[in-house]
């Protein structure tokens, strides 16, 4: 073969994603953060960005935060402006599902590209330090005499821990409709909230409060997980007699109207990256359980967490 055909055959195959990664020019990423900088999606989609670079599989990643509705304007923006571009990535998880279901956004997930479940991470419930109650079970109390009269603060409305707020008032007996949940855009807003005890109790991942934890600013009470997290002395909702359980995943999408082998290229690029020592140092840092899943296999786990999201809000009273 002449060599100006081997490389124009080269070329072609880059272009594809069909070369092995060794073999590729790394991409310049652009990644789409569709909340406000401090919260989870913020926090993993910097970490990934770096593993990306790291990973030597991206020679730039550059971030673009696009906060509100639970991830539906960042959505919305990746949908419209980003298709057919193989090297754009968005993050996304639980919430943008539930707030896809209370919202119903102008664009569907469904027209993006599914590429990897990364992580695993279970809420947390505390109290501001100087609250008069002072266990999981004085807040149980309280709601079941008046629902209302608990304030509880978290993220965007359909975000794990409003939906887990909602499952405990309808597992101790409480109307979950009637709980008085409070939506903050972002980590930020709402670790200000608890922490100026304008909230009776607040829910989030627990890296996000793990400092003020730690400190005495805030009070752990509950985890939503099925067995305590390592090295975390925090009870479970179901020791305390709460059968709920919950995980907040996040995953990565690409954009829409990729083919096939750029999708592959990508999700080879995000499970390289995934495979780094920065990587392993940011799921240590923020408490991150790995639960990584690709492809087909993500596609259809996406779908059949949609359907039992919806079961319980609407269950709920939150549709």
């Amino acid at each position: 073969m002449r060599r100006d055909t081997f490389l124009k055959s080269l070329a072609a195959l880059a272009a594809a994603g069909a070369l092995p990664l060794s073999a590729r020019a790394a991409a310049n990423v652009k990644m789409m953060i569709p909340a406000n900088p401090g919260g989870g999606w913020d926090t993993t989609g910097r970490a990934l960005g770096k593993a990306l670079s790291d990973a030597k599989v991206a020679d730039t990643v550059t971030y673009d935060n696009k906060g509100g509705a639970a991830g539906a304007l960042g959505l919305a923006q990746f949908v419209n402006g980003s298709k057919g571009d193989a090297n754009a990535l968005m993050v996304m998880g639980s919430v943008m599902l539930g707030g896809i279901i209370t919202g119903k956004p102008p664009v569907k997930l469904e027209q993006a590209t599914p590429i990897a479940r990364l992580t695993t991470e279970y809420n947390v419930f505390v109290l501001p330090a100087n609250s008069p109650l002072k266990t999981m079970k004085d807040v149980v109390d309280q709601l079941k005499k008046d629902p209302g009269s608990v304030k509880w603060g978290g993220g965007s409305r359909g975000s794990t821990e409003h939906i887990a707020a909602a499952m405990i008032a309808q597992k101790v007996g409480a109307d979950p409709s009637k709980i008085n949940y409070v939506a903050f855009r972002g980590g930020g807003e709402a670790t200000a909230a608890i922490l100026g005890g304008n909230v009776t109790v607040g829910g989030s991942g627990y890296s996000e409060f793990a400092e003020y934890i730690a400190a005495g600013k805030m009070k752990a009470i509950a985890v939503t997980s099925a067995q305590r997290l390592p090295g975390i002395n925090v009870p479970t909702l179901k020791e305390q007699g709460i059968d709920v359980e919950i995980g907040n995943w996040r995953g990565v999408y690409g954009a829409p109207g990729i083919s096939a082998e750029q999708r592959k290229a990508l999700t080879d690029m995000v499970l390289a990256a995934l495979k780094s020592g920065s990587w392993a140092e940011s799921l240590k840092k923020n408490d991150w359980t790995p639960a990584v899943i690709s492809g087909d296999a993500f596609a259809k786990f996406v779908d059949d967490d949609f359907a039992s999201l919806r079961a319980i809000m609407t269950k709920s009273g939150m549709v």
